[in-house]
């Protein structure tokens, strides 16, 4: 029977998180370990800098109060597996998705990297939608991955990003391996006032989207897909190497 870690970004009391649980429960036991308040953009941050606590929620679940999902990885894996490897780390289901450059800010994919530097198998899941969303129908379709992980194994120095469309699961045309796209929509900050006219200020979007090209995660999912993503931990562009041997 498989052992799975599991974390997200978005909080121990994220629909996402409870319907994935259940499906991987299914399937054998999981350790859930996930952050007490919503942590979306946060990274891949460790907490150096003060103490954490933890606290139960109910049997193998735990949250852990201020910290993020690299140090719930870090619990999970340390202290309640006590350093014995799970068969797969999951982290999610996210409330949205993770494509493009929107990556590096997200703390699901984090989560999953986390995974991976500790030598564990790791899948990141998010949702392809923000309203409504399915999460039962999802975390199925995230069944069918993690089985697909379990019996063909992952390359070393890889974890996923998996991206589900907000379908049902009869309604997805299939699984696609697929490439990072880039996202195309801008940023602004915001300046606001307290009630005692001090201001504030709220990095926000003004538009959201991404470049629709053949092949990338956003393709895949507008398409109707789920987008598989290989990711890798060593972010060395190799082809610069060369380029940049005539100015050093």
């Amino acid at each position: 029977m498989p052992t799975f870690l599991l974390t997200n970004d978005d909080g121990y009391f994220s629909e996402g998180i409870r319907a994935l649980r259940e499906e991987l429960r299914n399937l054998g036991r999981v350790i859930t370990v996930a952050p007490d308040r919503n942590l979306s953009g946060v990274g891949h941050s460790l907490t150096f800098t003060q103490p954490l606590r933890i606290r139960r929620v109910e049997e193998d679940f735990w949250t852990v109060i201020g910290g993020t999902p690299a140090d719930c990885v870090h619990f999970g894996y340390y202290l309640f597996l006590e350093g014995r490897k799970p068969d797969l780390l999951c982290s999610g289901i996210n409330e949205g998705p993770n494509l493009g450059e929107d990556i590096t800010y997200s703390g699901t994919v984090s989560g999953a990297m986390e995974g991976r530097i500790l030598g564990i198998p790791s899948v990141a899941f998010s949702a392809f939608g923000r309203e409504e969303i399915d999460f039962v129908e999802m975390a199925k379709v995230a069944r069918e991955v993690v089985l697909k992980v379990l019996e063909g194994g992952m390359p070393e120095d890889t974890y996923l990003n998996v991206n589900i469309p907000n379908l049902r699961k009869e309604e997805i045309k299939g699984f696609l391996l697929t490439r990072q796209g880039r996202r195309a929509y801008k940023e602004k900050v915001l300046r606001l006032n307290d009630p005692a006219g001090r201001p504030l200020y709220w990095i926000t979007a003004e538009e959201f989207g991404w470049h629709l090209e053949e092949g990338t995660d956003y393709w895949a999912v507008y398409q109707g897909f789920v987008s598989i993503t290989p990711l890798q931990l060593d972010l060395t562009n190799h082809r610069a190497i060369e380029r940049l041997k005539g100015i050093f």
